[in-house]
Formats: C-alpha cells, sequence, structure tokens
C-alpha cells in the first residue's frame, strides 16, 4: 500500500493524538487538586461610562430668620402685614424694662395712650373700653365678628392664666392695651397666620427687671405675669448687667421657678466682642446654668466693621463666633463642644444701610446654614430690600 506523505516538522498522528490526550488528563487532575473555595481569576474593573451622573449631598438646613422689632421706634410696625409680605413668621418685641416700683413690667419708650400711628394702623375703636371679662364676649381681631371666648382669652389673641387677672395686664394701660403698644396689640392676628413671638426682657431703655426688683418672688411674678400675658412660649433677656452678681442670681432662679411649671425657651442676648464674649457674660452663663436655669440660645449682637477695614469684616466676625462657641460649651458643660454651634444665633448690627451687601447676605445665610445657628436677625439699620430678602429666605 502506497504511505501517505506528510509536511515536514509534523508528529504523525498517532501520537498527536497521545499527546492531546495526555494534555487532557493533566488538566483534569490539576482542577481536582485545587482547594474547594478556589476563585476564579479576578476581572478587570469595568469602566464607567463618563457620562454617568455623581450624586449631590442633600442641601444644608437653612438658620430661619427671627425680625427685631423695637416697639418704641416703630410703634407702626404691622406684625401680620409684615408676615404676608415677607414670610418672617418669627419675631423679638422689645423691650419690657422695669417700672416705677421696680417689679411692674412696662415697654420701654413714651408710656401714654397717644402713639402717632400711620394709615395703615388704625387704633382699635373698642381699645378705650376693653369689654368685661365676665360677659364672655371679645372682639375677632381677623373678621370684626363677635364671637364667644373661652376662658383666659384677651384681646390680643394671647392666652393668660385662668383665674383672676394680675393688675395692669388687661384694659386700659395694661401691658396687652392696643393703645399704650399697639405693635403688641396685634399678636394675636400674627398668631392665625401661623406666627410666633417672644417679648425681649432689657435692653437699652431701662433697666431690666432682675436689677431692680429685689422682693422676695417679686421678679419671678413679674415674668410671669409677661409670659402668662402674651402666653409666651420663648422669651429673650437682653443682659447689660452681668457684672451685678446679685442681679444674675436672682434672674437665674426667677427663670428656674417658671420653667419648672411651664415650658419656656429662654435665650440671652450678649455682645460679641474680637475675642468672644466678655469674661463677665461668660460667668454669668456659667452661674445662670448652676442655678438650674436652662438657656436654650445664646444671641451673639455683633457689630460689623467698617467697609475698608484691614482684613475680611465678616472674617472677624467668624473668628469671634468660633471664641463664643468654646466659651458656651464650657460655661455651659456641654459634653460636645461642637454642639455649642446649635445654641448660638447670629445679629449682626448695622450702622448704615449700605453696610450689608448682597454677598455678605449670602455668605451670612450659608454660614449659618453649614454651623446650624439656631437662627439670623439684624439690629440698627434696615438694609436694601433685596438684601433682606436674601436672609428671609430661610424663614420657616
Amino acid at each position: 500500500m502506497p504511505r501517505h506523505n506528510r509536511e515536514p516538522g509534523l508528529l504523525p498522528r498517532p501520537l498527536a493524538v497521545l499527546g492531546a490526550l495526555a494534555l487532557a488528563a493533566g488538566t483534569a487532575a490539576a482542577v481536582r487538586l485545587l482547594p474547594a473555595d478556589a476563585a476564579p481569576p479576578p476581572r478587570p474593573p469595568a469602566a464607567r461610562p463618563s457620562a454617568t451622573p455623581v450624586p449631590t449631598p442633600l442641601p444644608e438646613r437653612a438658620a430661619g430668620f427671627v425680625r427685631f422689632v423695637d416697639t418704641a421706634r416703630e410703634p407702626a410696625f404691622d406684625l401680620p402685614a409684615q408676615a404676608r409680605r415677607t414670610g418672617v413668621r418669627r419675631y423679638a418685641l422689645g423691650h419690657l424694662v422695669a417700672g416705677g416700683d421696680g417689679c411692674s413690667p412696662r415697654w420701654s419708650g413714651p408710656q401714654h395712650a397717644d402713639w402717632t400711628l400711620t394709615a395703615d394702623h388704625t387704633p382699635d375703636p373698642e381699645a378705650d373700653h376693653p369689654p368685661d371679662p365676665e360677659d364672655g364676649h371679645l372682639g375677632d381681631p381677623e373678621d370684626d365678628r363677635t364671637t364667644h371666648s373661652e376662658p383666659g382669652d384677651d384681646r390680643t389673641g394671647a392666652r393668660v392664666p385662668e383665674g383672676p387677672a394680675e393688675p395692669g395686664d388687661r384694659g386700659r394701660g395694661g401691658l396687652l392695651d392696643p393703645a399704650r403698644n399697639p405693635v403688641a396689640g396685634r399678636i394675636g392676628e400674627l398668631r392665625a397666620l401661623g406666627g410666633e413671638v417672644a417679648p425681649v426682657f432689657g435692653g437699652p431703655g431701662g433697666q431690666e427687671l432682675a436689677a431692680t426688683c429685689t422682693k422676695p418672688g417679686g421678679l419671678a411674678a413679674a415674668y410671669r405675669r409677661v409670659v402668662g400675658a402674651f402666653d409666651a412660649a420663648a422669651v429673650d433677656f437682653e443682659v447689660r448687667d452681668s457684672a451685678d452678681r446679685a442681679a444674675v442670681l436672682r434672674r437665674a432662679r426667677a427663670i428656674h421657678a417658671l420653667q419648672r411649671v411651664r415650658r419656656l425657651k429662654v435665650s440671652f442676648t450678649l455682645r460679641l466682642r474680637r475675642d468672644g464674649l466678655a469674661p463677665g457674660d461668660v460667668a454669668m452663663l456659667r452661674a445662670t446654668q448652676e442655678a438650674g436655669a436652662e438657656v436654650g440660645t445664646v444671641n451673639l449682637l455683633a457689630p460689623l466693621e467698617p467697609r475698608g477695614t484691614r482684613g475680611a469684616r465678616l472674617g472677624l466676625v467668624a473668628a469671634s463666633m468660633r471664641a463664643a462657641a468654646g466659651q458656651v460649651a464650657r460655661a455651659q458643660r456641654l459634653a460636645e463642644p461642637g454642639a455649642a454651634w446649635r445654641r448660638l444665633a447670629l445679629t449682626p448690627v448695622l450702622a448704615g444701610a449700605g453696610d450689608l451687601s448682597a454677598h455678605d447676605a449670602r455668605t451670612l445665610a450659608g454660614y449659618a446654614a453649614r454651623h446650624g445657628l439656631a437662627w439670623l436677625s439684624l439690629r440698627g439699620v434696615i438694609p436694601d430690600p433685596h438684601v433682606s430678602r436674601i436672609l428671609w429666605r430661610g424663614s420657616p
């Protein structure tokens, strides 16, 4: 038989078949020798397409804005109208100071009933003839309808403690008399819109009650009178008597006594210096806390440096706030120093309308959101409306 011709360099077919069988057997034996949990070799990571969107962080929570109203300087300020126009729902009304006997709270400013009012704030025609509490009928400020009131209601829509009202709380010349303070006389209308008000004790228009009311129990009764008259959920103290240790302790004990019988948020307004708080203010906060009073917020009045001051003006405020946060944490013995930021509020004090630009306002709003400040506010000269609107946007 003729032999098949094969190309040079190739193995004969029988040898090639035997070699293939040997290779398959060797591979099977090697596989059987591998551990049971052996994993296949890792694959190279798949390349992500460049168009994949990057997740964005959640927006920071904006700090609310609290509008401060000096009722002596702005007697025609219309709380409900401003709330509708600006969206701001939280207001601080000042200032309540010591009256003639030292223990009677009164509004600072003119103490008579002939306020000069603008056309958009007309005195209530019934203000000079307050209704008899016994008849159970009070005027509704929202639509002038006469409705049946519940015990403790008054003309402002606030709630007062049931039982005999303390002298001066109601009627002509009292804390709630619209003729005496027309701004406070519209608190009820503001609350109907979901707003709230915190009375402010102390300030530049007189002495804070703690400095003058030394009768045993008299100071607590004076604070209770204001809180009950306005059914206040929060009050503020603009403290200027930190060096008077007796006044500091009287105020702390009176606040503690009030907080034991009702839920009441308390804030202290203090001046912010370049190095933070004054040593006397730090000692006052510590003594107040040791007396059992709970001061939830420290509102810092921060005068802005004039334009052209060397260094960033808001940067100086930030450095002062950082120092104050550490002082508050130590004075109130907070377990976490960072928790002090939530207890701080910032109130720049403006000397001129141009002291705060729109850029400054956005910087302040961002700073307050990043640090979780309790609120922002303003004092002094009112800035341009577009600047104010940037701060109002953080209002609840």
